[in-house]
């Protein structure tokens, strides 16, 4: 028999945590930006780990959920003063999509399977 695996792999999750990533480095090659590439590679880090855990057990948001509403906040705050779509607006938008989806994650019932 094959092996079917309880849960997928949170893809959605793991290409989050890659944009924000390397949004990071992309500050920090285009400006020299330490700041941005410290940030860059620690929510990154903690969203894709996020999505790790999310993979093994669907209803274990809470640190992508952090991640991802800290960003929102943060780089929403930066789109909103600034006006900037690159990189704060799109990085607000994605974090606000995530959280968005991460909260639907929360309120849906488990699949019997």
């Amino acid at each position: 028999p094959c092996y079917v695996p309880r849960m997928g792999l949170d893809w959605i999750g793991f290409g989050y945590a890659a944009l924000v990533a390397s949004g990071g480095i992309i500050g920090y090659v285009k400006a020299g930006s330490v700041p941005s590439l410290a940030a860059g590679l620690l929510f990154g880090s903690l969203a894709g780990l996020g999505a790790y855990q999310l993979s093994q057990n669907p209803k274990n948001v809470w640190l992508s959920l952090i991640a991802s509403g800290t960003l929102a906040g943060v780089m929403g705050m930066r789109f909103y003063n600034s006006r900037k779509v690159m990189p704060a607006g799109l990085i607000a938008g994605a974090s606000l999509l995530m959280v968005g989806r991460l909260g639907l994650k929360m309120i849906e019932k488990p699949h019997d399977s």
